[in-house]
C-alpha cells in the first residue's frame, strides 16, 4: 500500500469514535505501508479534552505479539510531542524514541502485548542528535519483553541521552521491568567488540512496581567507555514469584532512595 500525499481523517472526530477504527487491516500477510502522511486532525479532539467536556478516549493501536517491527508510535527528530490516554498492543515497541527528540511527554499508556516503552536503538551512526527532557509517566505494562527502556548500539558515536524521568509504572509479568541495555548487537553483527558512544546521564525512576517474569527486574548494562551516570531510583517495589527480584549494574553509577527492591546494585 503506497500512500502519495496525505491522508486525511474526518474532521469530525465522532465519526472514528463511532466506527472504531481509521484504519484497519484484518488477516493479511507480507503487507507494507510506505510513504505519504497520515493527518488524523486531532485538534478539535484535544480541544474537546482540554475543555473537561466528555470526548472519545485517546488512540487504540493493536498488532499481533509476534508481528515482527510493528512499532505502535515511532518518534524521531521531534520536539513537544505529547502522547497521551491511549492502549497500545504490538509485536515491537509500543513507542520508541530515536534520536534527535526533545521535550516529549507521555502519559497514561497501557502497553501489551510489546516490547515496552523504549528510547532507542540510538548510537548507529558516529554523527547522531541526542534525547533529552523525556518524561514517561502512569504506565502499564502488562505481558511485556520490557518495561522501561533505554537501547543503544555498541558502536562509536557522539550522541547521548539525559534528563529522563520514568514515573508511575506498573509492571504485570514484564520480562525486563527496568532496563539499560549499551551492548545492542544482533546476531553479532557490525558491532563486536565494541563499546557504545551514547553517553547516558541523569535518568530517574520512581515508584515504579509490579512482578517481573524473570529474576533479574532491574538491569543497568552500560558503555564500559562511557559509564551511565546520575541514575536515580526511587521507591521501586519490583517482585519475582511472590519473592525478592535482583538487580544488576555494570559501568553504571547513581543513587537509591527511600524502599527500594530489589536491593539497588548502584
Amino acid at each position: 500500500m503506497r500512500i502519495d500525499g496525505t491522508l486525511v481523517a474526518p474532521s469530525d472526530y465522532n465519526v472514528i469514535a463511532k466506527s472504531g477504527s481509521w484504519l484497519r487491516f484484518e488477516r493479511v500477510t507480507g503487507v507494507s505501508i510506505y510513504g505519504g502522511t497520515l493527518d488524523a486532525q486531532g485538534t478539535k479532539l484535544w480541544a474537546c479534552k482540554n475543555s473537561g467536556k466528555s470526548c472519545p478516549k485517546g488512540a487504540r493501536i493493536t498488532a499481533p505479539g509476534n508481528s515482527p517491527n510493528t512499532d505502535g508510535i515511532h518518534l524521531e527528530r521531534s520536539s513537544g510531542v505529547s502522547i497521551m490516554n491511549s492502549h497500545i498492543g504490538t509485536g515491537d515497541d509500543c513507542v520508541s524514541i530515536g534520536p534527535g527528540n526533545s521535550n516529549l511527554w507521555i502519559e497514561n499508556i497501557s502497553c501489551g502485548p510489546g516490547h515496552g516503552i523504549s528510547i532507542g536503538s540510538l548510537g548507529w551512526d558516529l554523527q547522531e542528535a541526542g534525547v533529552q527532557n523525556v518524561t514517561v509517566k502512569t504506565v502499564t505494562f502488562t505481558g511485556t519483553d520490557n518495561g522501561l527502556r533505554i537501547k543503544t548500539w555498541a558502536r562509536p558515536s557522539n550522541g547521548f541521552v539525559r534528563g529522563v524521568l520514568f514515573q508511575d509504572a506498573a509492571m504485570v509479568n514484564v520480562r525486563n521491568p527496568i532496563i539499560i541495555d549499551q551492548n545492542y548487537c544482533p546476531h553479532h553483527k557490525n558491532c563486536p567488540d565494541q563499546a557504545s558512544g551514547v553517553r547516558i546521564s541523569n535518568v530517574k525512576y520512581q515508584d515504579i512496581h509490579g512482578t517481573s517474569s524473570t529474576q533479574v527486574a532491574v538491569k543497568f548494562d552500560c558503555s564500559k567507555t562511557h559509564p551511565c551516570s546520575g541514575i536515580r531510583l526511587d521507591k521501586i517495589n519490583l517482585t519475582y514469584r511472590g519473592k525478592a527480584a535482583t538487580a544488576f549494574c555494570a559501568n553504571a553509577g547513581g543513587t537509591a532512595t527511600r524502599v527500594v527492591e530489589p536491593t539497588s546494585c548502584l
